[in-house]
């Protein structure tokens, strides 16, 4: 290694660079949100696991899984599972080691931060593992120590002054989530799997198949003013379809075209499952008093409707993706694909400077604004005039 970096001092001396960049850009970016008012700021994002050819996985070799990758189990949202590629620390590894890894990775990611969204928390607790070659199905499940990763979270962030989010969508264990609400960790409120039977389904997935001779009754959506209060409400994330997506079937679409869809599924099918979906989504918005009349098509989804329901929610967070407050119709990304779908691939068809200008970006603000502003939801606070005093 030594040799390595002799012969190759400028190389090494760039990329040491590039990082130093990385972080002083983030680190101004943070620096520029507080100064502006805002009370947390920036919130990063941890991801699930490092490349197995990454420095990270290089510098913790004894740490380091090796031979598997995580992913997810089957589910109806993906019926072959997922393999993500991605390697993960070693349990055993960890607690040998005092945790070292594990603190230095919180450690490096709450640093310039006001808060920090844990990719797929359900890890925390337990990790689905496919072995190199097989398929997301051949997996297996890992216990890894809940309590003592909890508690450390906890510590650093404390430490850092930030707030923690804890992606609980999927497969969730029993008491995982009373559990991160007793560390204080908030969850993630996501609108298409709060439902009425949401507490039965495995990460909110409330369809059936959908070629059965009577279709089965779809889930009333529950009101916000319901949801689980120790949480962030969204509309989406980046692994689900976009409102306007959703509205379409779009994400239908791309699972038909790739495969992903389960063996009692249809493309056919699937489509009319989801307008029933949509039906059900119009009649809670209209007996929250949003919307009146008949139900708009799949190509003119109730955007600025929608995100008023999701102020109401009395969460202490809520979220919209730029995708949503644009209007898109494609989302980030589609798991369970390495090829086929352009994950993160994808440039916003919008300016930065004026992103937040746009009639009917401000209409879509207002609307999510308007529930603070009439006492059903959280305060939200007034409306800038001046594009330049949002954040």
């Amino acid at each position: 290694m030594a040799a390595f970096a002799r012969a190759n001092a400028d190389a090494v001396s760039y990329h040491a660079f590039v990082q130093w960049l990385a972080a002083d850009g983030l680190a101004a970016a943070q620096d520029a949100a507080r100064g502006a008012g805002m009370a947390i700021g920036l919130i990063a994002d941890l991801a699930v696991g490092t490349d197995a050819g990454g420095s990270h996985a290089w510098a913790r070799q004894d740490e380091i899984l090796a031979g598997v990758c995580a992913g997810a189990p089957p589910d109806l949202y993906n019926p072959m599972g997922q393999g993500w590629g991605i390697s993960v620390f070693s349990p055993r590894a960890l607690r040998r080691r005092g945790f070292g890894a594990f603190i230095e990775m919180l450690r490096a990611n709450l640093d310039q931060v006001g808060g920090l969204r844990i990719d797929h928390a359900l890890g925390l607790a337990r990790m689905w593992l496919v072995p190199d070659g097989a398929p997301p199905a051949a997996g297996a499940y890992l216990r890894f120590p809940f309590d003592d990763l909890q508690r450390l979270i906890a510590l650093e962030s404390w430490r850092h002054r930030a707030v923690i989010i804890g992606e609980n969508l999927g497969t969730v264990p029993p008491t995982f989530n009373v559990s991160l609400a007793a560390r204080g960790m908030l969850g993630i409120d996501v609108l298409w799997f709060e439902r009425e039977s949401s507490a039965a389904d495995a990460g909110g997935a409330t369809a059936q198949p959908a070629t059965s001779a009577t279709p089965p009754p779809v889930p009333a959506f529950l009101p916000p003013e319901r949801w689980p209060p120790e949480a962030v409400a969204t509309t989406t994330t980046h692994d689900l379809p976009t409102v306007a997506g959703w509205w379409a079937g779009r994400d239908i679409f791309w699972r038909a075209r790739l495969d992903q869809l389960g063996a009692d599924e249809t493309e056919s099918g699937a489509l009319a499952a989801r307008a029933r979906e949509r039906a059900a989504l119009w009649q809670a918005l209209s007996v929250a008093g949003l919307v009146r009349g008949p139900e708009p098509g799949p190509d003119c989804p109730p955007l600025e409707a929608i995100l008023a329901w999701l102020g109401r929610a009395g969460t202490p967070l809520r979220l919209v993706p730029l995708e949503d407050l644009l209007g898109a119709i494609e989302q980030p990304n589609l798991p369970g694909t390495a090829f086929g779908h352009p994950n993160w691939q994808r440039r916003l068809d919008a300016d930065v400077r004026t992103l937040f200008s746009g009639p009917p970006v401000r209409q879509r603000i207002a609307a999510l604004r308007s529930a603070g502003m009439s006492g059903r939801g959280a305060p939200a606070g007034r409306i800038p005039e001046n594009p330049e005093e949002r954040h």
